[in-house]
Parts: structure tokens; sequence; C-alpha cells
């Protein structure tokens, strides 16, 4: 008897774990505009392989690539009404969730890579954080680069020049939109996949992107200058419905959590290559760069400092996080500076 009672309490347990397993089981719906076979597919996918066998099938990702699912926004939607649970999308993005997130996109406030280094380091965890307290989980930010301007017919090196371009901006992108009131530029919102259709046939002819985007998208193809200022910087991030991921056990959680923040690393240290590189392709294609000279600079400084402003003023970001933002950029250039002496 004791036997059989030890048995069937055995058998219990068993089906009992079998239960609490197949309930915490997840499939994570992720869609981007990453095309497949992209360094960031590549990489997620191995990184879905890798949480698939540490979780023993517990935890499964299925990507929808190349945009079939929409750009940023709508992807946002259906995360809302619970069609996908996540998507890898540009950081401004999510800026309506938390509008601080967007203290790197700010028009000219780094002259290189290492002030974004510097900066950084002191504030990546806050704004996983933030997205975090606005119900989305992420793995580290993956760097998107410096955008730079891109025109057709004519090179752009004065400000008084961007009244007489016709400019893309991000559709729904607030912030964008600000920031090119400053400039007195009359944006023309679009969808991304409505970009490279636009610049074919003359609605726009002045975009700003990043070398490695401007390249993967084919906008390449169309301007002819690149004004030679890092206008503003820009990363992504793989962001999972917080709900959604707190369903997983805590141990599912921290492998998913250790595997993806290594892709991110992965992907942030292979951006930076291959935005310098594409640099260079872009010019070694016949691509012209275009250099303000330093009173033209100075006004681009002025105009974007009144943006950073603007931002503030219409409740877009806080005061508190573009002082941080600024304290920091001294504190750089006053270690670099002495560095040098």
């Amino acid at each position: 008897m004791r036997f059989h009672l030890g048995t069937i309490f055995f058998r219990t347990a068993i089906i009992s774990l079998a239960l609490i397993s197949s309930a915490s089981a997840q499939t994570f719906k992720i869609a981007t505009l990453s095309p497949d076979g992209s360094l960031w597919m590549k990489k997620m996918r191995a990184g879905a392989a890798e949480i698939k066998t540490l979780t023993d099938a517990r935890v499964k990702i299925k990507f929808y690539p190349g945009g079939i699912m929409g750009d940023d926004k709508a992807v946002l939607r259906k995360i809302r009404v619970g069609q996908l649970h996540g998507g890898a999308l540009a950081g401004g993005s999510l800026a309506k969730f938390y509008k601080d997130s967007q203290i790197y996109n700010l028009p000219l406030k780094f002259k290189n890579y290492k002030e974004v280094d510097f900066v950084r380091s002191k504030l990546d965890q806050k704004i996983m954080a933030g997205f975090e307290q606005k119900g989305f989980v992420t793995f580290g930010l993956a760097e998107g680069g410096f955008a730079y301007a891109m025109s057709k017919n004519a090179p752009i090196t004065r400000v008084e020049q961007l009244k007489e371009f016709k400019v893309w901006v991000p559709s729904d992108d607030k912030a964008s939109l600000v920031i090119t009131q400053a400039y007195d530029i009359s944006p023309i919102p679009l969808s991304i996949a409505d970009v490279l259709p636009a610049l074919q046939t003359g609605i726009i002819n002045a975009v700003a992107t990043s070398p490695i985007a401007a390249i993967a998208l084919q906008w390449h193809t169309q301007v002819e200058y690149i004004t030679n200022i890092p206008l503003m910087y820009f990363y992504a991030v793989l962001a999972i419905n917080k709900k959604s991921f707190s369903k997983l056990s805590q141990p599912d959680q921290k492998i998913v959590r250790q595997v993806m923040e290594k892709i991110f690393d992965d992907l942030n240290q292979q951006n930076r290559k291959d935005n310098i590189s594409a640099f260079a392709a872009l010019q070694s294609q016949g691509i012209k760069l275009s250099n303000p000279t330093p009173q033209q600079l100075s006004l681009w400084n002025i105009k974007a400092e009144a943006a950073s402003q603007n931002l503030v003023d219409k409740g877009e970001l806080s005061a508190d996080s573009l002082k941080q933002l600024e304290s920091l950029l001294s504190t750089y250039r006053t270690q670099h500076a002495v560095a040098h002496q």
C-alpha cells in the first residue's frame, strides 16, 4: 500500500510539474523592420535558438521581419491589442511611453563617438529602467549611429538652405516635428517604407539617417550629398510587453535577459564598425561630402540649442534629463581637454 500511494504521489507530482511547465511556456511574437538575412535578424535568431535550448523550449520567439507587420507605429498598436508581444524598434518610437528616452536624439549634442560612449555608460540603465516602468522589457541599446543630412540636387551647408528642401521626418514623431520647427523646416512626415519612393518621385529631396540605414534601405541610390555634421544619435531596442514577459518563470526570465543582453551588446559594437565603413562606402560610390564653415556650424548649433529647449517647453522632454546630459558632456569635455594639455 505504501508503495502504491508513493507511486500515485510521484505520478501526481510529475503531472503537476508538466502542467506548470505547459502553463509557463511562451512564444513571443516579435516584429521588426529589419530585413531577413540582415545582421540584426541573424543575431536575434541566434539568440532565440539559444533561449529555446536553454529553456527546454519553454520560451520560443517567432519573428516577423522586413516590416511585414507594418512600421513601428503599427507594431506598437498590435502589441497593445495583443496581436504581437514585442518589436525591435527605433528608440524614439517608444518616446510616447517614456519621453526622456529620446535624450540621445537631441540635435548636435554629441561631437564624436567618444562622447557618446561616456554618456551612455551613465544613462543607458536609466533609459532601460524608464522603459520597464512604462511596460516594456528591453535588453540593452543597440547603436543606430549618427544621422547625417543627405540631399539631392544640392548640398546643405547653411541652415537657411533647409527651408528650400523637402525634408522627411518620421510620421507620428513629435520630437522630430519640434526640432524641424526650430530650423524653420516645413517637414514632410512619412513612414519609413514610403521614403524611397518619395525620394524617387521628388516628393522629398532630403533625409537624415545613418550611413548603414541609408545603404540597407537603398536611400543612398537617390541622394548626392552628405552634410558632414553628426546631426543626431540614434539607437534601437528589442522591447517586449512586460505583462507577457512576467508570465515566464524567474529562471526563464533570467535566461532570456542574459542571452538577449549579450546579443544586443554584440549588435551595439558591430553597428559602430559598420557605420564607419558605410560612411566611407557612400563617398566611394560618388556621394559628395559637404563641410559647413565654422561660421555656418555656429548657427547650426544655435538652432540645435533652441530645438532642445523647445522640446522641454512643449513637455516632450524633462528639464532634468536635459540638464543631466549637458552636465555629463561638460564633464567629459573638461576631462578630455585636461588629458590633452
